[in-house]
């Protein structure tokens, strides 16, 4: 069973992700983390962020185990990761990764930005999880808040709208709801109705495939 879920910063797809995974016992992968990673280590090597060459150099030799490094989840990082995922070349580095983790015995629940569209096209559900720019920059400065980081909520808001013009207009694998994808708006669901909602629709889209959840 594969699982893909996609949608903008801040929508809650990852969170999401993590218990749509739980609940089937099923891998995750944040993808996002693969590109804030190569942002992270590209920035201590000195290298620049649009220098598509040398990044796909730095992704070739990203260290998995390092992904569950903190400092990935600070806006600085989903700022450089968002820069990253513009280069093709970085994108087909981290797609071979992607496909094989996907590919597991049972399967796996991914999300990110292109897995429904480029990354498993041919995922079992597929979910565009996405929420208001207002909504999700509360969200997203609340959890800074809570992490000590002082930003002006503006700020964020700002930056949420920019990252989103960045990835739906990127060449490389734009931001965009596959066809065969089931939107999921949470700007006015709570986490726990969020999950229940993309549980109903997971298992209608294992009904339509004849499978069972």
């Amino acid at each position: 069973m594969i699982i893909a879920m996609d949608g903008p910063a801040a929508s809650g797809k990852g969170t999401l992700a993590k218990r749509v995974a739980l609940h089937y016992s099923l891998p995750h992968l944040d993808t996002g983390l693969l590109y804030r990673a190569v942002g992270r280590d590209a920035l201590a090597r000195g290298v620049a962020l649009d220098d598509a060459e040398a990044l796909a150099q730095v992704a070739s030799g990203l260290q998995v185990a390092t992904l569950d490094d903190p400092e990935l989840r600070t806006a600085g990082a989903g700022e450089a990761a968002s820069q990253v995922a513009r280069h093709p070349a970085v994108r087909a580095v981290l797609l071979t990764y992607q496909r094989h983790f996907a590919s597991g015995e049972v399967g796996a629940v991914l999300d990110g930005r292109d897995i429904g569209t480029v990354i498993c096209p041919d995922a079992d559900a597929k979910l565009f999880v996405t929420a208001t720019p207002e909504v999700r920059a509360k969200r997203r400065f609340l959890e800074l808040a809570d992490r000590g980081v002082d930003v002006a909520e503006e700020a964020v808001l700002a930056d949420i709208r920019a990252r989103d013009e960045r990835d739906s207009t990127r060449g490389a694998s734009p931001l965009v709801q596959a066809p065969d994808a089931v939107l999921l708006d949470t700007t006015n669901l709570s986490i726990d109705a969020a999950f229940r909602a993309a549980l109903d629709l997971i298992e209608a889209a294992m009904s339509r495939a004849g499978r069972a959840g």
